[in-house]
Formats: structure tokens, sequence, C-alpha cells
């Protein structure tokens, strides 16, 4: 996968991947803006910012002028909040991708944050954070994160909470977005049958008025001292959620890759060891997996399991010691399948125009370069069996679990039983 990258007069990157084959273009712009940039009391506004971008500007003064400007030509119109990255996205065939890099200029640069619109989308994402905590299946991801994290933004829900979004003011979002949304903090990425020449041409007049200022810095987070951890929230429900974790690592740490390899091993896929052991052998979940986040000073690696009630002791046990087996155990056949799994799943992800400008623009964001495909399974083929044992050793340290559990449970202390080093 080839790449090239123009720097704008005003900081903009642009980066883009000429994709001769594709049918379609997929322009995404990346903002280091999420909700570990936001204080306590306006904890959701990244979201909210993102919801209000769709809500009308000057050139389509109502969301329907928005949505339809793309949708009518039978593209996808879309975004998403994380905890570092905001990104707006649009896939369109390729003859109309020059309309999908208007809406999203447009958008972005003049939008009108119509009060009557902010006080009706207040209600909408009031209902929307219901939904979240009407559904334990999503909601324990929460719950372990604050257990985790605690009192910093990284422990906080994306959307803040409803104390929260009903406080936020339009001035705060309007200052949010200038302190944030700033051309030096932000990429945009295009995939599809275009020349790099051609996407310049095309953004640089629609990004012209965006004035460079300078970027505001992170808060650092703070990495949570080596104890246990964990939360209950009683509930009457008829299967137990469990998210069990350790901190993890950084997206620019040496080891990050190894350990996203030993995720592979562990909960990625039907033929890893948390499916075969917990789902195949024992019959104790449905859904059993784990999964990595890497952020940019800080990390978790978490395992998540549905289960019965009467079987949540059994699971926690069952996950524990596959832990603690792959810290001792990992044939080499089995770390060569966990590559080739690796490594096929991003070939079948990067035929895709949307993944493709979702791999360029996140990686040049966060990192400040753009691995190829070819690198990153240059390394993934370096990793070496003693390279996880070692990594999994430092990261699966009993004294650093956080465990959160929703279900049908009066006591925490028995969980505290159950993880204790």
């Amino acid at each position: 996968m080839e790449y090239e990258k123009t720097v704008l007069d005003n900081g903009l990157r642009v980066v883009t991947s000429q994709m001769p084959y594709a049918l379609s273009v997929s322009v995404a712009i990346f903002f280091s803006a999420g909700s570990r940039n936001e204080a306590r009391e306006i904890s959701g506004i990244s979201h909210f910012i993102e919801h209000m971008l769709f809500k009308g500007t000057q050139k389509r003064p109502a969301a329907k002028d928005i949505s339809e400007a793309v949708e009518g030509t039978g593209g996808v119109l879309n975004a998403e909040t994380g905890k570092e990255i905001t990104v707006y996205w649009a896939k369109v065939a390729h003859n109309h991708w020059p309309t999908a890099a208007d809406v999203l200029t447009d958008i972005l640069l003049h939008s009108q944050f119509d009060p009557v619109e902010i006080e009706k989308e207040r209600k909408v994402i009031v209902e929307e954070l219901n939904m979240l905590v009407d559904t334990p299946q999503d909601w324990v991801h929460v719950l372990f994160d604050e257990t985790m994290w605690g009192d910093q933004p990284l422990g906080r829900d994306i959307a803040g909470t409803k104390e929260s979004v009903r406080s936020i003011t339009r001035e705060q979002m309007l200052q949010y977005l200038h302190d944030r949304y700033l051309p030096g903090a932000a990429v945009i990425a295009v995939a599809g049958p275009l020349s790099h020449s051609q996407v310049v041409d095309t953004l640089e007049p629609l990004v012209r008025e965006w004035r460079a200022a300078p970027v505001l810095a992170g808060e650092p987070t703070i990495i949570p001292p080596g104890e246990t951890r964990v939360r209950l929230q009683q509930r009457k429900t008829e299967q137990a959620q469990v998210c069990i974790g350790y901190p993890g690592l950084s997206y620019v740490h040496p080891d990050r890759y190894a350990l996203d390899l030993l995720n592979v091993v562990l909960g990625e896929g039907m033929s890893s060891r948390l499916f075969l052991e917990i789902r195949e052998k024992r019959g104790l979940a449905y859904d059993v997996h784990s999964y990595i986040n890497h952020y940019r000073d800080a990390g978790s690696a978490v395992i998540y399991a549905g289960v019965d009630p009467k079987r949540v002791d059994k699971t926690i046990e069952a996950a524990l010691s596959e832990i603690d087996k792959i810290k001792e155990n990992l044939p080499e056949y089995e770390v060569a399948k966990a590559k080739e799994f690796w490594k096929g799943r991003l070939l079948l992800r990067l035929e895709d125009t949307r993944s493709v400008a979702s791999w360029l623009g996140g990686q040049e964001l966060i990192l400040d370069r753009i691995f190829t495909l070819q690198e990153v399974v240059k390394i993934i083929d370096s990793i070496s069996v003693p390279d996880l044992h070692r990594v999994a050793r430092e990261i699966f340290v009993h004294d650093r679990i956080n465990l959160a559990v929703i279900g049908p449970f009066a006591k925490e202390e028995r969980f505290r039983k159950l993880v204790k080093p």
C-alpha cells in the first residue's frame, strides 16, 4: 500500500492512497480531540460537538440538508468520538467524492450551533446515555474503565454523564471547538481511485480559511499503582457481565505489537484460547473475547465474558487460568497461527477504501508517521516466543487485576477473593 502526504500552509496534513481498482472514495477527517481532553464539568463535550456538526451550516441550514447531500448520492456520512480521537467520514461512489469533501469541510468550518438545535440534541444524548446504562453488556466496559482509571478522563464515559450533558453551554462548545479543532491537530485521509494532486487541488480551497493556531498539550494519564481493584454493580439480570483487565501499553511502546499478538492468542476469534476453553470446552459463555486499548501514554488489556450468574466464579477462574498458562506455555505453532490470523485480517481489512483511509489518518495523527502494511507484517514476523513470554509476565500481573461485574450479586467481597493474588 503506497501513500502520499502534503502539509498545507495552515499545518493541515493531507494523506492519500490511490486505489485504482476501487469504485468508492472514502474521506476521513481526524482530530486530536476526545474525552480525555475534557475537564469533569464538561465531560462529554467532544461527543456533543460531534452531534452538533450535523445540525446545520450556512450553506446547508438543516440536518436534512447535510444528510441528503451525501445520502442522495448513495453515500454514507458518519462520525465517531473516542477517548483521544474524533473522526468525521464519508464514503461515496468515486464520481461523487467532491461532494463528500465539500460536506465534511462545510460542517467542520461553518456549523451554526443553533441554540434550539443544541437543546433538542441535549435530550437526544441523554437518551443515548440511558440506552447505554440499560445495556449491561456495553455498560460493563464503562464500569471497567472507571475501575481501572478512577477519577481522570480515561475513567469517564466518552458521552459524559446526564448531569454534565445537561450543563454544557453553547459558549463552552464554541471555545472547545476554537481550542481543539485546529488544522495542526487534524489529518484528512482520502482513499480511492484518485491521484494525490487531485485530492490536494480539491481540498485546498475548501480549507483555505481555516487558520492555524497553537495546539494545546494534553494532560498526562496517571498510571494506577499496583493493586487489585474490584467493582460490582448489582442488577437483576439474567446474565452476568464481566470484564477482567490489566494496565497495558501506549501505542508508541516498543512492545505494543507483542501485546497485540498475545491478545490474538488469548481472545480473538473462534480458535483463541478463551473461546476454546470457556465456550467450546466448558460451555460457560456465549460471548467471550479479549481486546487491547492503546493510548498515547497508557493502555489496557481486557477480557470480557457474558455468563450465567451461577457460573460466574468458574468463568473468572477459567479466564485467570488461561492468563497463567499464556505466561508459561506458548508453542511455536500456536504463535505462527496467530501471526497468520493477524496478517490475514489486516489484508482483508485493507481492501476497503474506508479502512485504508482510517489506517492512514489514524496513524498519521497519533504517530506522526504511517507504517505500511509491509512494515507491520515485518514487525509481526519478528516477534519471538521469548518476547511474548516476557511481555505476558510484565503485563498480566495478579496484583494489578481490575475486575468489573454487573449482575444479581449482593457482595463485592466474593469477587475480591476470586482475584486475590
